[in-house]
């Protein structure tokens, strides 16, 4: 039921990111790195439709971490590519080539290989405190690189900074979302009496933002390519580490399952630069 769920999460937020990112991308620069952007974006019925999307993608989502395990559900939730895409060439006019489905049956294939050899198990419901504040130190240090690294870059590399750093606030989102979630057992009122929710709530609106200015761009192969390809890595990483969830009893078992992760992950990368025009692609494969 878990993968069902991250499945119908992942078609939720690529119809959310195609139509924010249509949005999105007529703004300026200067107003994506404002601290109002989002609230200027509110205006956009188009734009509220895809939040709309997202929302339903996040039920989808926080059920399906409440029931399931993070290293299982947000390595599905990078198919989202796989929809967005396809998605944004036909409200775009053009048709999807047979390179793009070679990608996006590298993305399926790698997932489906990490699904049966990852064999995950075990796992606790929280993280404990000091693990919490690694994975948020770590998080500022590497979004807060990205954020400055991005700033008067060319849109191709502000997309991949901007995507990356987004990436890896989704991936500590699932963590806080999976943590709120498991409150939720003691009734809805208890779950206002932890700090998770209310960091999810911080982590959320930043991870958006970053999100909105990485769409922002025009490039939404590498935006969205850069989210998707970060988010499970970052996930794997806090789920096994922080949550304690393994991958599969032996180490060759584990390799083999990261392997099919780097098949998904490039299959994610071959659909971004099948997106932007030749000169943007090559600087996508170069960043």
């Amino acid at each position: 039921m878990s993968l069902i769920l991250a499945l119908a999460a992942a078609i939720f937020f690529a119809v959310g990111t195609v139509l924010q990112q249509r949005v999105a991308r007529t703004a300026t620069e200067e107003e994506a790195a404002s601290a109002g952007f989002l609230l200027r974006l509110a205006r956009k019925p188009l734009w509220l439709a895809g939040i709309v999307a997202d929302a339903g993608g996040f039920v989808c989502q926080a059920i399906a971490l409440g029931i399931g395990r993070i290293v299982v559900v947000q390595p599905v939730l990078a198919t989202s590519l796989v929809f967005a895409l396809p998605f944004g060439a036909w409200l775009d006019g053009r048709r999807v080539t047979h390179r793009e489905m070679w990608a996006a049956a590298a993305v399926t294939g790698g997932l489906a290989a990490f699904l049966v050899l990852a064999d995950p198990s075990g796992g606790k419901p929280d993280a404990s405190t000091a693990a919490w504040l690694v994975a948020f130190a770590v998080s500022a240090v590497l979004c807060g690189a990205a954020w400055v690294a991005a700033r008067g870059a060319s849109p191709m590399r502000r997309a991949v900074l901007l995507g990356c750093a987004t990436g890896i606030l989704f991936g500590l989102s699932a963590g806080l979302t999976k943590a709120t979630v498991e409150e939720l057992d003691d009734g809805i009122l208890n779950v206002f009496e932890h700090w998770h929710v209310y960091a999810l709530a911080v982590v959320g609106y930043v991870s958006m933002s970053l999100s909105q200015a990485s769409l922002q761009t025009g490039a939404l192969g590498a935006a969205v390519a850069t989210q998707m390809a970060l988010d499970p890595i970052t996930s794997v990483v806090l789920g096994t580490l922080a949550f304690d969830e393994q991958l599969h009893d032996t180490p060759l078992g584990a390799i083999a399952a990261l392997g099919g992760i780097a098949v998904m992950i490039g299959g994610i990368v071959a659909l971004a630069v099948q997106s932007p025009a030749p000169a943007e692609a090559a600087s996508l494969a170069e960043a």
